[in-house]
């Protein structure tokens, strides 16, 4: 959690100092000073969550200095001390839409606290709504979230549904670009924990020296640079779902921790001794196979059983046949909705490119083909030449990823038929296999024809 960051607007240095000091009491607030109306405006920069203004600066009179910040930020809640107490100045201010008034003596600094308490729980119920309604309003039901209709991804949806009915924790598997984190908030989003937060972390992504503090919080002074007391992303999420990306990075010296926090439901503070309790779902996703991790030593055992959960493997796009259309159309459909183009149409040549294409980087990547195939057609339709794919991993998908014998054996197979037109006989020959091969796969669902 930030610290809720005020500015104090006062001509009296020693009064200002007074006001700073009791709103420091907080250790969640972070308040500055200045004395002057200009000053204030060129730091405005700073993204103040409130701003407190004394009526009468030297500079600038506080009503004016009022409707500067509003044509600078819009929203930011501000309250207006004043050294004398005018009724008709009060509702003249009320009117424009000042959050408080108050009246310069010795209640004045327990008064702004009480103010500032107010509003700032009011600004957080307002946010909460708000986040609810933006995410609620994405219509998180599987189907529409992640889109296909093959068989592979029948099995994501059947094992999606057995998640959402007990407070199990989740594993995601699968390669970059599959919609791990669409997954994840779909299963949030369709329990029974969607009115409260869904926390995403991506662990790759976090500074090393930074992951303990980031994930369990830390109290002020806990370390250099530590000037208030933060809570971390498990805090966060309480009531919610914390979610766990590239979960494989975490570092050894730091899954000891993870292991305890979730063993016990339970997190302290970096620096702290206060013990939370911890109501969350766990969903925690990564690229690598986890069990092989183990077996390298990078990844301690006892966490693996313990993130492990229910797991729910995702496909990666060149396995779920037809489905890679279904996404062009959406994709499409939604770039030029997005974009106020006329919709467009793909060709037979266009789709049979997109077909016969292995999509490395999966559905991330095929979205950044069909944007781009947009923009390149003519005519309300996307011929084959406006499709252009730039993946560095063209030549070798075979040895890009850990897979299994069998399952690289699906891949040529499969990569073969494409570019036969699902042709067995021929793929048979190409490959010097049986043609009874393929059709046992074929009939056990290892592959997929187009």
């Amino acid at each position: 959690m930030q610290a809720y960051n005020i500015y104090i607007v006062e001509d009296d240095p020693w009064y200002g100092e007074i006001l700073s000091y009791h709103l420091s009491l907080n250790p969640d607030y972070k308040v500055t000073c200045f004395e002057t109306a200009k000053d204030c405006i060129s730091k405005m920069s700073g993204r103040p969550d409130l701003i407190t203004i004394d009526f009468s600066l030297p500079d600038m009179p506080g009503d004016e200095l009022f409707k500067k910040i509003r044509e600078i930020n819009p929203t930011v809640p501000v309250i207006i001390i004043s050294a004398q107490e005018q009724v008709s100045v009060a509702v003249k201010l009320l009117k424009m839409g000042v959050n408080d008034y108050l009246v310069k003596d010795d209640a004045t600094k327990d008064l702004l606290w009480n103010s500032v308490t107010r509003i700032r729980e009011n600004q957080s119920l307002r946010k909460e709504v708000e986040h609810l309604r933006e995410e609620l309003g994405q219509k998180f039901s599987f189907e529409k979230t992640i889109i296909g209709q093959s068989e592979r991804l029948k099995k994501v949806f059947s094992m999606m549904e057995k998640a959402i009915k007990a407070n199990i924790n989740i594993s995601i598997a699968g390669e970059t670009g599959t919609g791990k984190e669409v997954v994840a908030k779909a299963i949030h989003y369709n329990s029974d924990r969607k009115k409260k937060s869904f926390v995403a972390v991506n662990m790759a992504a976090i500074p090393q020296e930074l992951v303990e503090s980031e994930l369990f919080g830390h109290e002020k002074g806990a370390f250099t640079g530590a000037v208030a007391r933060k809570a971390g992303k498990f805090e966060e999420a309480i009531g919610g779902t914390i979610f766990l990306d590239e979960i494989a990075e975490l570092d050894l010296s730091l899954q000891s921790k993870m292991l305890r926090v979730l063993q016990e439901r339970e997190v302290v503070r970096v620096g702290g001794n206060e013990i939370i309790k911890l109501d969350i779902r766990v969903i925690v996703a990564t690229h690598k196979n986890l069990a092989d991790e183990v077996k390298k030593g990078n990844f301690r055992e006892d966490l693996y059983f313990r993130v492990m959960g229910l797991p729910i493997e995702l496909p990666p796009l060149r396995e779920r046949g037809n489905d890679v259309l279904i996404l062009a159309k959406h994709f499409a459909d939604s770039f030029t909705k997005e974009n106020k183009l006329s919709s467009v149409q793909f060709s037979k040549e266009a789709k049979d490119k997109l077909l016969k294409y292995h999509f490395p980087g999966n559905i991330r990547e095929l979205k950044a083909v069909v944007d781009l195939s947009v923009v390149m057609s003519e005519n309300n339709e996307i011929k084959a030449e406006d499709i252009t794919f730039t993946s560095a991993h063209k030549d070798d998908f075979f040895i890009s990823h850990n897979k299994t014998l069998r399952q690289y054996t699906c891949d040529i197979i499969r990569y073969c038929m494409q570019k036969n037109n699902n042709d067995v006989m021929a793929t048979a020959k190409i490959l010097d296999i049986g043609k009874s091969t393929i059709y046992k796969m074929l009939q056990d669902g290892e592959l997929t024809i187009n």
